[in-house]
């Protein structure tokens, strides 16, 4: 197995510039852990609140590697059958009738036909089974959390040799190892046995100098006084104890919604006009518009 390409960042300096080209704003931390999860040839275990970034992270990494990036999204009952492979069993089917048609009234070779359906060409390629075949590759396992206790212990095979066994057909071991990342929204511990065999990465939500950064980055030509009022709005609400607190991807849609009104400075009509791109929640919209004058003034 060969060793992941170093791709266009040699040092976390310069993949912190790489990622900034793709419009992702990673601090020295950030930086530093994915940087060594690179050289190290390691998962990355991103954990902090939703949305806070880490699945961006994942997909601006794809972009800076040039890599194709494939996501697993865990669920509850995810198994291993729909994180690997599956057979294509209609496809079976048709190969074994034409099998039966063009053999006539002769016999067919048992094996060679059971051998014959557990070819690879029948093989549907879930995404860990596509990530390792698949180069380069970036797989996003996200939000790992919601799986449970027996699918994380499938896991941690495949992360530690980045091979899988096919019984029909024998093992598929990465030529270069997919960089790894997996995210949690921390709804409940994941075990010690994956995280020691991850780097681990806390994510916060940006500060205010650096949101309004993201804003900048995101929005070209947003004004800067609509920056720096959006993203003081978007910190006071995620201290309003809410029900679903804006993540990043909410900040941006809100300057967005601002802009596409045509509002130049965020005041108490344009906010409570785009409430909805920054809260998801009746409950949460109703108890801020009548807080608004507090919020903006805070």
């Amino acid at each position: 197995m060969n060793d992941r390409p170093a791709g266009p960042a040699d040092s976390p300096a310069a993949l912190a510039a790489a990622l900034r080209s793709t419009g992702y704003l990673a601090d020295d931390g950030l930086a530093t852990a994915t940087f060594l999860a690179m050289q190290m040839n390691r998962p990355l275990f991103c954990e902090g609140e939703p949305g806070t970034g880490k699945t961006a992270l994942a997909q601006a990494l794809a972009q800076v590697l040039g890599a194709k990036l494939i996501r697993l999204q865990c669920h509850d009952g995810i198994d291993a059958s729909q994180a690997l492979y599956d057979w294509d069993f209609p496809r079976q089917l048709l190969h074994l009738r034409a099998l039966e048609a063009t053999a006539g009234s002769g016999a067919l070779d048992t094996d060679a036909v059971e051998a014959s359906l557990y070819d690879p060409r029948f093989l549907l390629a879930r995404p860990i089974l596509e990530a390792l075949q698949t180069t380069p590759s970036v797989l996003l396992i996200d939000e790992i959390d919601r799986a449970d206790d027996e699918f994380e212990a499938f896991l941690l095979e495949v992360l530690t040799e980045h091979a899988v066994t096919i019984p029909e057909i024998g093992e598929i071991r990465a030529t270069v190892p997919p960089l790894v990342v997996l995210t949690s929204n921390r709804t409940r511990e994941v075990h010690d046995a994956l995280k020691r065999r991850c780097l681990y990465l806390w994510l916060d939500h940006p500060d205010l100098q650096r949101e309004i950064e993201i804003l900048h980055s995101r929005l070209p030509g947003i004004p800067e006084r609509l920056a720096a009022q959006v993203a003081g709005a978007v910190r006071a609400l995620r201290q309003a104890d809410l029900l679903k607190p804006p993540g990043v991807a909410e900040t941006i849609d809100w300057a967005r919604a601002l802009q596409l009104v045509g509002a130049s400075h965020l005041d108490v009509d344009s906010a409570a006009a785009t409430l909805g791109a920054v809260l998801k929640y009746r409950e949460d919209a109703d108890r801020v518009r009548k807080q608004l004058d507090t919020l903006l003034a805070s």
